[in-house]
């Protein structure tokens, strides 16, 4: 593109600071940053955040899926979209797994093992 043609269609700051290398940012425009990780260390709470992760992807393609007719467009998405569906189901897998592996009376409350409880108990001294 022409530096004219840059300006026109708007690209000129991306230009000055990227000259034509990729920048990863969201549709907004915002950049990436690592910040957008969710991560707990709590198996639960992040494989949860995983899954939420992976239907929100699921629905963009859909949108995108709703208003875009061309092929060459509609073929990778469709190929996105999928993908998705299978990192959501391979992450439920996991949850399964690890709700298999704790107390099956707490693990939506808390992680013993994090808490220091497994002798049984919580804090206050009750034996839930």
């Amino acid at each position: 593109m022409t530096a004219e043609q840059l300006e026109e269609q708007g690209f000129a700051p991306y230009y000055i600071d990227h000259t034509a290398g990729i920048w990863p940012q969201a549709a907004g425009g915002f950049p990436f940053s690592a910040s957008q990780f969710q991560s707990t260390g709590d198996p639960i709470a992040d494989l949860y955040e995983d899954m939420a992760a992976e239907q929100k992807a699921r629905l963009t393609y859909d949108n995108i899926l709703r208003l875009v007719k061309d092929p060459e467009v509609c073929d990778p998405i469709r190929f996105l979209r999928e993908r998705e569906i299978i990192h959501f189901q391979r992450f439920g897998e996991a949850m399964r797994v690890v709700q298999d592996n704790l107390d099956s009376r707490n693990f939506y409350a808390f992680n013993p093992a994090f808490d220091g409880l497994d002798g049984g108990g919580c804090s206050c001294g009750c034996r839930k």
